[in-house]
């Protein structure tokens, strides 16, 4: 009994050899520490000039940036030269909480100064078929909801021209927030033109169809840019 145990024994041995492919003297092959050291710093130098080359390749400021926030958030910018942002990784990190902080509030802006439009063209409305007291109640509104509007609408203004820039430039093509842009000129400019045609009108009457269709294109242009947005 104890020659077949032993017999069994040194055949599974065996067995267990074969299926590994070695023998008890090449069962592990540890390689001496010192030719492993430069294979480990090897690894190591090229990682680290990997992370070089991608911090050298990405730029704290984007190559195109509108005028107002090159002159405030431009390598040579206001903010740069006084030292009050001073340009670097961890800065444009903080940057970038700032000017989604700033955009988040130039969204809702636009939707209040949006609302402002829709009172002031009721008032406007009313206004042209008002008579008597109505008529000078529904003026006095009419002009409180203007200086409204104007101070809303300045600081939305604002709260877009000048955040920090994104870490990278516009993109090239159709987008709906270049759309959001180009109507943003044409309702500036329709701002503009409505509060001149305001003051003349108050000594030329014959303005007022003008105003009237300045305004609603204003509006028209506004909305549209607002929605353009949403997409």
């Amino acid at each position: 009994m104890i020659r077949i145990r032993f017999f069994v024994l040194m055949a599974l041995f065996s067995i267990s050899l074969t299926v590994c492919g070695q023998t008890p003297d090449t069962l592990v092959h540890i390689a001496p520490p010192d030719t492993l050291l430069p294979v480990v710093d090897q690894s190591a130098n090229a990682l680290l000039d990997g992370l070089t080359e991608s911090s050298k390749e990405q730029p704290l400021l984007p190559d195109r940036m509108i005028f107002t926030q090159r002159a405030l958030w431009g390598k040579k910018g206001l903010l740069r030269l006084t030292n009050m942002a001073p340009l670097s990784a961890e800065g444009r990190t903080k940057e970038l909480k700032i000017r989604r902080t700033m955009l988040v509030a130039h969204q809702i802006g636009g939707f209040v100064t949006l609302a402002g439009f829709v009172v002031q063209g009721l008032l406007g409305a009313k206004l042209y078929n008002a008579q008597g007291q109505e008529y000078v109640d529904t003026k006095r509104w009419h002009e409180r909801s203007a200086t409204f509007i104007n101070v809303s609408y300045g600081v939305t203004t604002l709260l877009s021209l000048t955040p920090p820039p994104p870490i990278v430039g516009s993109k090239r093509g159709f987008t709906w927030i270049k759309v959001h842009k180009y109507l943003a000129v044409a309702h500036l400019a329709g701002m503009i033109a409505t509060n001149v045609l305001a003051e003349k009108i108050q000594t030329d009457f014959s303005l007022k169809p003008y105003h009237r269709a300045v305004a609603y294109g204003t509006f028209g242009a506004y909305a549209a840019s607002v929605l353009a947005l949403t997409f």
